[in-house]
């Protein structure tokens, strides 16, 4: 590999692509970088590559996983295809160094969101699977979210974590916990929080590009601090 090659071109060395692939460029171009030089985003992909991603993973735990049961399997995969398992899997890959963002955006350091990062991820997805067929799409995903679908399926029976928080709250005479979700930003790329209260009281904050992955966080936030 040239000293002189780019991130980009680097990318495409490590996931089988073109180093001329438009595809990819578009892939790791975030909206507020399209916005900023009137070019196309990644959302477009982003959506495509949420579907091929949903469906190679079920492939995978179907295909691997023949003990787990219908119920089973698909909490394995919410606990795989989500905004922090693929923001964990864009950073293996170093995504962020190919990635191309607004100048507001890398101001407030926006690739370290995981959101962003999630994104880019199932747009990579997308542009392999157009241009080298779904399965090479489904061999990408399979291998880069491989041992978060074997550590998920070892754990089958784990709550996510809002069921986990509410189980215990419950147990523990405290009632159902209540989510507050606020979201700030422009509707394409909005940014959602949540705060998640515990018998009136604030127990965890979140943060995600969903209200689901906000309140997720708060969970897990409130689920470390239920003994302080």
């Amino acid at each position: 590999m040239s000293l002189l090659q780019s991130p980009l071109d680097s990318l495409a060395e490590r996931v089988g692509l073109a180093r001329a692939s438009a595809l990819l460029a578009v892939a790791m171009t975030h909206s507020s970088y399209a916005a900023e030089h009137e070019c196309e985003s990644n959302e477009r992909l982003e959506f495509l590559g949420d579907a091929v991603v949903d469906l190679a993973v079920a492939d995978l735990i179907v295909t691997a996983h023949p003990e787990l049961n219908e119920g089973s399997g698909s909490l394995v995969r919410s606990r795989v295809v989500n905004e922090s398992s693929l923001a964990e899997a864009a950073t293996r890959l170093d995504l962020a160094s190919a990635m191309r963002i607004g100048r507001g955006v890398k101001k407030e350091h926006g690739l370290e969101r995981p959101s962003l990062l999630a994104d880019a991820y199932e747009a990579l997805v997308a542009a392999i699977y157009l241009e080298k067929g779904y399965d090479a799409a489904k061999s990408f995903v399979q291998v880069t979210l491989g041992d978060a679908v074997a550590d998920a399926a070892s754990r089958p029976g784990d709550s996510d974590p809002k069921t986990r928080l509410r189980q215990w709250s419950e147990a523990n005479g405290l009632g159902t916990p209540d989510y507050d979700v606020t979201s700030s930003g422009p509707s394409h790329d909005a940014t959602y929080s949540a705060v998640v209260r515990i018998a009136r009281r604030d127990m965890g904050i979140g943060e995600g590009r969903s209200k689901k992955s906000a309140e997720a966080r708060a969970a897990e936030d409130a689920w470390g601090r239920r003994d302080a």
